[in-house]
């Protein structure tokens, strides 16, 4: 499939925010965790999403998925595998957040390295020291790796990166350690809590989501509950941008302003309006985006999933822009597609400096990760002439039916074979 989008008026109307991708991935993980069924609501519809169902499925988990209503209903009382499936976790680096259930459920569990996006090393050694610091004997051969544990045991484990998968793996390891684990630098973003909140919903006793130090006092059972995901943050700023580049006016329902204080921010200084109320974000774009420098830091900083998103912006700023990536040691691989569309942007090592330019022209280019993709279409909606973007089959591991909510809004676009 293809997207063949072209230049589009300012986009207005209101649009509601799915559910989150990074936060709904780990919670249909610690479902495995439970005895008895739970229900999750706002799931969004991704192919990410559709990955990790059929893993859990493989697993044994009987699973019944509501896509219109967002609703997953998961019981895994009978967990018959251990062993996750290659053409499964080999797509989604997500995949490896079931290593810490399995282990903690069953003493036992074999996953793949994972895939995902080409955007850098990522490596899951800080997953692995968390597990063998519980006690877990840690095997790697052959593209996989395995874990055992007669018994999980409560340990004090300092990430030397507040690594977010790690954090949501070491947690959900410990639920059913013997006695406390404390993890300090751990990641503190939203989807943390959110997944912190399910897991103690369920009966575990997590305090700390959301600073740098998590305590876990390991218990003996977790129930199944009801449990709704939080709102997408990087879909919403996504959005936003849309509003600003476009010059148009969009309000955004299902969001929560505090998760986005540093795209709010920046969205300021580049002379967009940006209010906040109880109901939602209004964005409205105006005639003059001014440039401004951004560094991408793990949260409450600014995210680096938003990189290549705000630099479509950026490529129409007046003025220079500096951006310094810190988190992926390669995510500027939308760089080269977004100057062949005219934008003025220079790489030094992980610093991108960017000369606004008064226009860009659409011509055929290709998503060559999530975040990029996005970027692509937004750029796309402002160019002169016609775009067609390949492989948007990464854009849909993290956006649900964007194509259709920007639609709405009033984009002229659509999804081709």
């Amino acid at each position: 499939m293809r997207l063949i989008v072209r230049k589009s008026p300012p986009l207005r109307g209101t649009v509601r925010i799915s559910g989150s991708k990074n936060s709904v991935l780990p919670v249909l993980a610690a479902s495995l965790l439970a005895e008895g069924k739970s229900r999750i609501g706002d799931i969004p519809n991704l192919k990410d999403v559709v990955i990790m169902q059929d893993l859990l499925k493989h697993f044994g988990a009987d699973i019944k998925w509501d896509k219109t209503k967002g609703i997953i209903d998961i019981c895994a009382d009978n967990i018959t595998e251990y062993e996750a499936l290659y053409d499964l976790a080999s797509q989604m680096r997500a995949s490896f957040l079931v290593m810490g259930p399995l282990l903690a459920r069953i003493g036992k569990a074999k996953v793949p390295l994972p895939g995902g996006c080409a955007i850098g090393s990522r490596p899951v050694d800080l997953h692995l020291k968390g597990f063998a610091a519980l006690g877990a004997e840690i095997i790697q051969q052959n593209g996989y790796v395995e874990a055992y544990a007669a018994k999980l045991k409560g340990a004090k484990i300092y990430l030397d990166f507040p690594s977010v998968g790690a954090t949501e793996n070491i947690i959900m390891a410990a639920v059913y350690a013997e006695g406390t684990t404390i993890i300090e630098n751990a990641a503190v973003e939203p989807e943390i809590v959110d997944l912190a909140n399910y897991l103690n919903a369920m009966g575990a006793d997590i305090r700390g989501a959301g600073t740098d130090s998590v305590k876990i006092n390991g218990v003996n059972c977790l129930k199944g509950t009801n449990h709704n995901v939080i709102p997408d943050r990087i879909e919403a700023g996504t959005f936003m941008v849309a509003g600003a580049i476009t010059r148009g006016e969009i309000f955004l329902e299902n969001v929560v302003s505090d998760h986005l204080k540093p795209v709010i921010a920046k969205l300021k200084e580049c002379n967009v309006d940006v209010v906040e109320s109880e109901k939602g974000i209004r964005v409205c774009g105006r005639d003059i985006i001014k440039s401004v420098d951004i560094k991408t830091l793990p949260y409450p900083g600014f995210p680096t999933d938003m990189q290549a998103p705000f630099m479509s912006l950026l490529s129409i700023a007046e003025g220079t822009s500096m951006v310094i990536e810190t988190v992926f040691e390669n995510r500027f691989m939308h760089v080269g597609e977004l100057k062949r569309m005219g934008a003025q942007i220079k790489i030094e090592s992980r610093s991108a400096i960017i000369e606004g330019v008064k226009k860009l022209t659409g011509t055929q280019v290709r998503a060559t990760d999530l975040r990029a993709g996005a970027s692509l279409i937004l750029s796309a909606l402002i160019a002169d002439e016609t775009t067609e973007i390949s492989d948007i089959y990464h854009i849909e591991r993290g956006y649900s039916e964007i194509d259709k909510k920007l639609i709405a809004l009033g984009a002229n676009l659509e999804k081709v074979k």
